[in-house]
């Protein structure tokens, strides 16, 4: 058991990550996503389908936007994590999308001056980014559609074990998403929420997962969490698995 966990920490500390691909630990099925009450996909194709021009807001290593075929004719990417710019540009620049970087931003609000025309974009699209809701309405057509996927509040088990968090309310819900976009003009064509659960089978793929989200556990380093991961891995073993969850909001609204 003492080998298994040097093993897999090991292998978490030296397996790189890029773009937004989890695949290392997803295809092994070392951790896995419970589906949500919605498909992002199939959600957005619609709007998409008829759009001319199109944003994809923090689009990754483009591994979401290469997926919807074909694009509008005009179709842009914006990243603000330098070490993905070049990612989603190889990805993407063989479809025709074009891949903005913008600077990466520290404080709210994110994403409130945007390198584009107003009423520009029949489309814009964000999965996981921050946007500010008067910037969308400066750059989106009248009539235009701003599709977006958000996370919420959650994973505190993962972060009380190892980090000794307690559980707080900041107020981030399907309600404040909903009023912000509303006060700035949007109407909503559709707002969800759902659970989404997280299910690990061993402490490495949770640790390759921390390293790929530092934010999650702010600075989080393999080597100064050993302690913990190993109380992790003792767990893992006795129960077979480790659950943690997180909220999710999926909005659609029209200018």
């Amino acid at each position: 058991m003492k080998e298994m966990f040097e093993v897999y920490l090991k292998q978490a500390g030296d397996t790189p990550f890029s773009g937004w691909d989890f695949s290392y630990i997803t295809k092994t099925g070392r951790m896995v996503e419970a589906p949500l009450k919605w498909n992002y996909y199939n959600l957005v194709l619609p709007y998409l389908s008829k759009a001319e021009t199109m944003l994809d807001m923090g689009t990754g290593g483009g591994e979401v936007l290469s997926r919807f075929q074909p694009l509008p004719k005009q179709t842009y990417a914006t990243e603000q994590y330098h070490p993905n710019v070049a990612v989603a540009k190889k990805r993407l620049e063989p479809l025709g999308v074009k891949v903005i970087e913008i600077k990466e931003e520290k404080e709210p609000p994110f994403n409130a001056d945007l390198p584009f025309n107003n009423e520009f974009f029949d489309l814009i699209i964000s999965r996981h980014e921050a946007y500010y809701p008067p910037e969308l309405m400066r750059i989106l057509k009248p009539g235009g559609v701003f599709c977006t996927q958000q996370v919420g509040q959650g994973l505190w088990n993962i972060k009380k074990l190892l980090a000794g968090k307690d559980r707080v309310d900041t107020g981030w819900n399907l309600g404040l998403l909903r009023k912000e976009l509303e006060l700035a003009g949007f109407k909503i064509i559709e707002a969800k929420e759902d659970i989404q659960l997280l299910r690990f089978y061993d402490v490495g793929a949770i640790a390759y997962w921390l390293k790929a989200i530092p934010w999650i556990i702010e600075g989080f380093v393999i080597d100064e969490y050993i302690d913990k991961l190993r109380e992790l891995h003792h767990q893992i073993i006795k129960e077979g698995f480790y659950d943690s969850s997180y909220d999710m909001f999926l909005l659609i609204a029209r200018k």
